[in-house]
């Protein structure tokens, strides 16, 4: 095991003994500070791979040398400690950056648990400088992002079931991987089935396997996912669309860890991590009844919800460069460019299949692109000047006839008053919602009078 070295910062005398005799005999070096300023000398001339630090000190204190720490070495994890654990302070870390909150008292397994943790999230940050051009590295530096990267780094030791959600192209698989890499599955398998992508008569086949002779065609014993990824991570795509019998055996295997080969007698056991993925709201597919409730709560253990690219615009442009220096590597060309419209363009375009679709628009341009600078010609013809902005203006009437084509064929009764109204009640929301309710100014950014404002809220009912 590679020795690391993890900083101890506390004005508490003991507190320092027990965790600089606790990180020690985890073959690290523990090294102690009395306070944040001569830890912030001794960082001037080395770096350590962790950082404990507590927040109520004299002189600085926890949380502003945590702002520090962020500012000049944001890739050192810290671990902040307090004896005064109220949510304030836990809000206060975790917004600060904190890689961990840890409440005193704490327990010494739980301390070592989390400093290994810390160590090895360390250890592959500094291995992806080294690589960045990993395939399914995970890129941004937004806040939303950073919530994601966190709840990566939470659920690094557990081998809990998750639920990522998030519209499609978000990179829902890419964050399933992640988790599987930073788990103690790591060395195991890791094993991905879309259920979108199967028919459905071969789902329970594909999931669980099948005994020779258990249907016409099945001339062999067959290994399915879930003996596939035994020990390692088992990730399900597009989990609403597991068909309702598939649902009910994926509950039995999660509720008693062993599952039957169809067509075999003999059970197996189930020993894989769950990750399950979708772009649909389970939520309202139960309220349907076209997903079981139980297993909802079952998979819904903790869920990761990715942000739209236009949830994180600030990373686009970070992206663009990664995934335009990945193809010139896996095409072993010379990288292309973005000149500066190229690149403010590419940061104004509006992004429905999200990070995929950036991908592949920049593998695009990498092949098509005939000099060594992007120019806003380059991009494919359908990208052309259309940015954000002019989609939001004018996709909405494209949208309106779609929809009425749709409403006209299933010959939707009193359909011109029904979506007047819908368009006035929605009209009149974001209006309220821009003034903070006050009805004068959004009367006046309508276009009509307080009085007709009164009469349409009375009309549509909206309180």
């Amino acid at each position: 095991m590679k020795q690391q070295t993890v900083w101890i910062v506390d004005d508490d005398q003991s507190i320092r003994w027990v965790l600089q005799k606790t990180i020690d005999q985890t073959g690290h070096q523990a090294i102690c500070f009395e306070d944040a300023e001569d830890m912030l000398d001794a960082l001037s001339q080395t770096l350590p791979d962790c950082i404990l630090t507590d927040i109520r000190m004299p002189g600085i204190d926890g949380l502003a040398l945590l702002a520090r720490l962020q500012s000049d070495h944001p890739d050192i994890p810290v671990v902040v400690m307090t004896a005064h654990s109220d949510l304030d302070s836990a809000v206060q870390a975790y917004d600060g950056g904190a890689f961990e909150y840890l409440p005193k008292p704490f327990d010494i397994d739980e301390v070592t648990t989390i400093v290994e943790r810390a160590l090895a999230t360390r250890e592959e940050s500094q291995a992806k400088q080294e690589d960045p051009l990993q395939k399914n590295a995970i890129i941004g530096e937004s806040a939303a992002m950073q919530e994601v990267f966190r709840a990566i780094g939470r659920l690094a030791k557990s081998n809990i079931s998750v639920l990522v959600t998030g519209a499609s192209g978000t990179g829902k698989e890419r964050v399933a991987q992640a988790l599987h890499q930073h788990s103690p599955r790591k060395h195991a398998p890791f094993v991905a089935l879309n259920m979108a992508a199967i028919p459905k008569d071969l789902i329970e086949s594909e999931l669980f396997g099948h005994a020779k002779g258990a249907f016409t065609g099945a001339s062999t014993n067959r290994i399915g996912r879930f003996q596939q990824a035994d020990g390692g991570t088992l990730f399900l795509d597009e989990i609403g669309d597991m068909p309702a019998d598939t649902q009910t055996r994926l509950l039995r295997v999660l509720a008693e860890g062993k599952f039957y080969p169809v067509g075999a007698s003999n059970p197996v056991d189930a020993n894989v991590r769950i990750v399950a993925a979708t772009h649909q709201d389970l939520e309202k597919l139960v309220e349907k009844g076209e997903f079981r409730e139980d297993l909802f709560h079952r998979l819904n253990v903790i869920r990761i919800q990715l942000p739209t690219l236009d949830e994180r615009r600030e990373d686009i442009l970070m992206l663009a460069r990664h995934f335009l220096a990945l193809a010139a590597k896996e095409m072993e060309v010379e990288p292309k460019i973005l000149s500066q419209a190229a690149a403010e363009h590419i940061q104004a375009l509006n992004w429905p299949g999200n990070v995929r679709q950036l991908e592949n628009c920049c593998r695009w341009m990498t092949v098509m692109s005939p000099g060594r600078e992007i120019t806003i010609n380059d991009f494919p013809p359908e990208m052309h000047g259309v940015s954000s902005t002019q989609s939001a203006t004018t996709g909405w009437q494209s949208l309106l006839r779609t929809y009425a084509r749709s409403a006209l064929n299933q010959q939707t009764p009193n359909l011109l008053q029904a979506t007047q109204q819908e368009v006035e009640r929605i009209l009149i929301d974001e209006a309220l919602s821009a003034t903070s309710g006050r009805k004068a100014e959004a009367a006046e950014l309508l276009g009509c009078g307080r009085n007709t404002l009164t009469r349409k809220l009375k009309e549509l009912e909206m309180n």
